[in-house]
């Protein structure tokens, strides 16, 4: 089944399941990429996505034909992600910050040819989820820090801090990755 876009909006709208499959099916990949991002586990992401289609669903109402559907439906994507973040903040035991401020690492630049792109998700995904959110909100989603600032109900000056400090750590584990191959 394909259709425009305009067709699938009004189908959607009337709740037609078969839209909603098709809609799923066609931006699931994209959208799960978005959401393993945010999340610590494979399982977290399939949650994230899973709500973040669900809300896609019950809003499309909302969606007002102004600016990119993909676009509107992305944000809910990461604003999901946000909240989900948010939930599970309460339920873990934070990394000691104290630690981050000992990183010490020169700005380095790396070809795009050192590293496949595993190895950069692994290392990403591998940050403490407060570092993660704001490194892929900032560097990756393009919000400025006022922004994160305000999604994420911290200061502007704790979004910087922990883009820095989540730079500081990818730039270590780049070097180390760098240094293991240059070594085999």
């Amino acid at each position: 089944m394909k259709m425009n876009e305009k067709l699938l909006i009004e189908r959607l709208k009337k709740r037609d399941k078969k839209a909603q499959k098709y809609l799923f099916d066609k931006y699931a990949g994209l959208f799960f990429a978005i959401s393993i991002r945010y999340a610590d586990n494979y399982d977290d992401a399939q949650d994230i996505l899973q709500e973040g289609f669900i809300k896609i669903f019950l809003n499309i109402d909302k969606f007002s034909g102004k600016g990119s559907f993909e676009g509107w439906m992305k944000r809910i994507i990461i604003n999901n992600a946000i909240n989900h973040y948010h939930k599970e903040i309460k339920h873990r035991y934070h990394d000691d910050i104290s630690e981050s401020f000992n990183i010490e690492s020169d700005d380095k630049f790396y070809n795009e040819k050192d590293f496949t792109y595993d190895e950069l998700i692994k290392i990403i995904n591998d940050l403490p989820a407060g570092y993660r959110t704001i490194f892929n909100l900032y560097a990756i989603e393009g919000y400025k820090h006022k922004e994160i600032a305000k999604m994420l109900d911290i200061s502007e000056s704790t979004s910087k801090s922990q883009y820095h400090r989540a730079k500081k750590i990818l730039q270590i584990k780049l070097e180390e990755i760098k240094i293991k191959k240059n070594e085999g």
